[in-house]
């Protein structure tokens, strides 16, 4: 790869998108910085605009946007405010990949966007296959856009199937922690904290993510993702929980043979691979030694204790907008318990409720969608509100 890559990055104060700063901080001969975005933390924003000096910066929060101004006015770097902005930043013509570390649906407009500018993506936010699969993949594929996995899940298939393509899939198998109440009952869950939740056993997230981890509804999340990312049925997803985290995901094929992707937990170099495939870049990552690993277990998950792995496989199976509704109601609920309005097992039963109480359907638009993730939001937080 001769010519820079130049990168925007949206959601860059972020734990993803503080790591792949980290990663271009590294490769500098390699990439360049040309959008970085943020919601509310402007301070950091700021810092990193001055390091990394990229041609424009959004700021979400559109009360902020004074204060990003006046500190990077001087340096000569566009300054634009809302979701708006977001949604069109993605859309100018020096980006050449756009890597999507926005939190939840928020990061499904941008996306879109930045597809239809032909911008090849690096996705990080699973939520925006999850909520429109269908659509995102086809207009992908209409506009020659290629969409190369950041989760480290999805990822380590993507780097099973280099050399591959070829050959039919089988099965996918998804490997999960177990989060940090693997093994635990649902009268010991009833009574847990948001302080017991946060406490990921391997790696370091964000709030959401790390709830949804505990929950298993990442990894139910991450069976939505992966039907669309590689074009298998829900039949041919497997969820295994492995929790030294070592083995990140394996894919079986016709012929029975499997391949597996190992490393350290590090969300850098999946972040890495996708921003450099088809090429491999020299890193000084931490290296896996198997002898600090003797022992690398597997077991089946716990999907009567912890239903919204569950619930996510049901909404796979019925399509439509149901992964939409799923998705927005989780998003509501984790907000929620992050406030301690609702407990951690009273999240899968107002899921499931709204699931229940939407209308279904078939084939959904993008306003479908749209309208589905609002109604689903406003009734999950009724739900929540009948609760307390």
């Amino acid at each position: 790869m001769s010519e820079k890559k130049h990168v925007a990055i949206l959601g860059s104060t972020g734990s993803i998108g503080t790591q792949t700063l980290d990663v271009i901080q590294a490769h500098l001969d390699k990439f360049v910085v040309e959008v970085l975005t943020a919601q509310n933390n402007a301070d950091l924003l700021i810092a990193q605009a001055k390091q990394f000096l990229p041609n424009a910066v959004v700021i979400v929060n559109e009360s902020l946007y004074s204060q990003v101004k006046a500190a990077l006015d001087p340096l000569d770097i566009k300054v634009y405010a809302g979701e708006k902005a977001l949604a069109q930043v993605v859309e100018m013509e020096s980006i050449d990949i756009v890597l999507t570390a926005l939190v939840g649906y928020s990061g499904l407009l941008p996306t879109i966007n930045a597809i239809h500018a032909g911008k090849h993506i690096a996705l990080a936010n699973k939520e925006t296959l999850v909520v429109a699969g269908e659509l995102i993949t086809e207009l992908a594929k209409s506009k020659g856009v290629n969409i190369y996995p950041v989760d480290s899940e999805h990822s380590a298939i993507f780097q099973c199937l280099v050399g591959e393509f070829h050959n039919p899939i089988e099965k996918l198998i998804l490997t999960a922690s177990g989060g940090p109440f693997r093994g635990k009952n649902r009268e010991f869950l009833a009574n847990v904290t948001k302080e017991q939740a946060l406490k990921h056993p391997n790696w370091d997230m964000g709030a959401k993510i790390t709830i949804d981890s505990a929950s298993l509804m990442n990894k139910g999340l991450e069976v939505i993702e992966a039907k669309w990312l590689f074009g298998v049925r829900k039949d041919q997803i497997d969820v295994i929980v492995h929790p030294q985290s070592i083995v990140h995901s394996l894919v079986q094929f016709e012929d029975g043979s499997i391949k597996a992707q190992l490393g350290l937990p590090d969300m850098r170099i999946p972040i890495q691979f996708a921003l450099s495939y088809p090429d491999r870049f020299q890193s000084d990552f931490p290296r896996f030694d198997f002898m600090n690993y003797p022992n690398l277990t597997f077991e089946q998950p716990d999907i009567k204790t912890f239903r919204n792995l569950q619930l996510a496989y049901d909404a796979l199976e019925k399509g439509g907008n149901t992964a939409c509704i799923l998705n927005a109601a989780n998003e509501i609920v984790v907000a929620a318990f992050l406030q301690d309005k609702v407990g951690f097992l009273e999240m899968s039963d107002i899921i499931e409720e709204t699931l229940v109480k939407m209308n279904y359907i078939q084939q959904p638009s993008l306003e479908d969608y749209v309208e589905t993730d609002k109604l689903s939001r406003l009734m999950a937080t009724e739900l929540i509100t009948r609760n307390i």
